[in-house]
């Protein structure tokens, strides 16, 4: 803990499970779990699925296994626990229930018969400029209340804003206030009785303590209504203090345009499948919006929380940049020792079928001795496939383009020759292998290495752009690499 830091801090995490898990969720866990860490403070995980029409097992499932995935690990939470459990918020309708009726006990609430049509119907009539609620049923007599239940209206709760100005220092944009008269009185529950994120979102933050809230800037405009809300849930003894709020920039994407969780480039598993490292997407992530250092984009979650500072977040937008996202990861592999990225590619390969699972002793110790050869050469985990398929294959899977325009009938004759000359070595060495196809090759034969090489290369391999040739023939031992020679000449 710093000098600098706030005693105390509860932030929280609460997506709702109606969707693939994207970037920007991810974004804005990983600045709250910083700033908690930052002040040794707790990182709350909350679900928060009111919407029963569109929560999905499958969303839930996505969202936990991203967060352990990331790293991001949660002090009291779903498979957790906490002394505020239940942390769905599905589990917790008895006590929004008791905060509605406590609310309505005070006067900050109201029923609600309008549809919208005639909400809509009275906004034109009157031409007002100010979009949502009117007030109309602010204060409605007992006949008006009667006619509207005898003609089978279920009304909705809404509350009732005060008037005046709401004034709140936004922890990145400095202060900001709001004109009461430009936020209609808001919505709380459904007309079946169900509760609406403005109401459980507000109850669950108070009474989890919740300190810090920082989420998206297009959140911003319904932060008056949670403070409004914050007041009167003091004044009914469910909240004893109003959390500071900090908007964090859109995220943008291509067009310009707000990343939505729909865009492809959005869906946080994706980045997994196509190989990225957590702690290389992470870092880039931070990059939307904070940097460590004006010269250093490449850092740890560990460093990142020593230095975290929520005033330092900019407020502009931030554009999702995937040429350098794959950039910031390809840095974080060339830190991965050869040992771990064996561990991290090991799961690529058995999914490609390239390994079994479970990993062979035989393969475990050829993928040791091929990964110092591929280390400094990856750029994302899924390249391993590629790279080191040929190893571990009985036949070689030729990229075609290559095999046509390197295996002509002159590729064919060097790789003819290289066999002769091979065939004739007492020592299967990588030195050995090497100074025999340069003589043969280099000096027999008066060729360029680039042209000498590359048939050899795609008849072991399969492509033309491979690891170190004279190492992977080693590997691959002389039996096999004789033979693959072998077969394109026969093929």
């Amino acid at each position: 803990m710093t000098d600098s830091s706030i005693p105390g801090v509860r932030v929280r995490m609460a997506p709702s499970p109606t969707g693939s898990p994207h970037v920007g969720m991810a974004r804005t866990a990983l600045f709250n779990w910083a700033f908690a860490r930052h002040h040794g403070g707790t990182f709350v995980f909350r679900i928060e699925d009111t919407d029963l029409a569109r929560n999905t097992q499958e969303s839930y499932d996505a969202i936990i296994e991203v967060m352990r995935w990331l790293g991001l690990d949660w002090d009291e939470g779903p498979e957790v626990g906490g002394p505020y459990a239940p942390y769905l918020q599905s589990q917790r309708t008895e006590i929004y229930a008791d905060a509605l009726a406590r609310l309505r006990d005070n006067s900050h609430t109201y029923s609600c018969y309008c549809t919208n049509d005639e909400v809509e119907a009275r906004r034109k009539e009157s031409g007002s400029k100010v979009m949502g609620y009117d007030g109309f049923c602010r204060e409605l007599s007992d006949a008006q209340v009667a006619e509207f239940v005898a003609a089978g209206r279920a009304p909705i709760v809404r509350f009732r804003m005060p008037e005046g100005e709401i004034t709140f220092d936004d922890l990145v944009r400095g202060p900001i206030t709001f004109e009461t008269t430009y936020v209609p009185d808001f919505a709380l529950c459904r007309a079946n009785g169900e509760p609406l994120y403005t109401l459980v979102n507000p109850v669950d933050d108070a009474l989890m303590g919740i300190t810090h809230v920082l989420r998206g800037e297009d959140l911003l405009s319904s932060t008056p209504r949670q403070i409004a809300l914050y007041e009167a849930l003091k004044e009914i003894g469910i909240a004893t203090s109003t959390p500071r709020f900090g908007h964090l920039p859109y995220v943008m994407g291509e067009g310009n345009k707000k990343l939505s969780k729909r865009d492809p480039g959005a869906n946080l598993l994706g980045y997994r499948d196509a190989g990225f490292l957590p702690e290389g997407l992470l870092n880039y992530l931070a990059l939307l919006g904070w940097a460590i250092a004006p010269d250093n984009d490449i850092f740890s979650l560990e460093e990142m929380c020593a230095a975290f500072d929520i005033a330092d977040v900019n407020p502009n937008p931030a554009r999702f940049d995937l040429k350098k996202a794959e950039a910031i990861n390809a840095s974080h592999m060339r830190l991965l020792s050869v040992a771990e990225m064996g561990d991290r590619v090991t799961p690529y390969l058995q999914s490609a079928g390239v390994l079994s699972d479970p990993v062979t002793g035989d393969q475990h110790a050829l993928l040791a001795a091929a990964m110092p050869l591929v280390h400094e050469r990856m750029n994302k985990l899924t390249e391993a496939e590629g790279m080191l398929g040929f190893l571990f294959a009985s036949e070689v899977a030729f990229d075609e383009a290559d095999r046509a325009a390197i295996l002509n009938d002159e590729g064919l004759r060097i790789v003819a020759a290289a066999r002769d000359a091979l065939s004739a070595l007492t020592e299967w060495t990588t030195a050995a292998i090497e100074q025999c196809l340069r003589v043969t090759l280099l000096e027999e034969l008066g060729l360029k290495p680039r042209l000498a090489f590359a048939p050899v290369r795609v008849a072991i391999t399969g492509r033309r752009v491979s690891p170190p040739l004279f190492e992977s023939m080693e590997l691959l031992g002389r039996e096999s690499s004789l033979a693959r020679l072998g077969r394109v000449l026969e093929s």
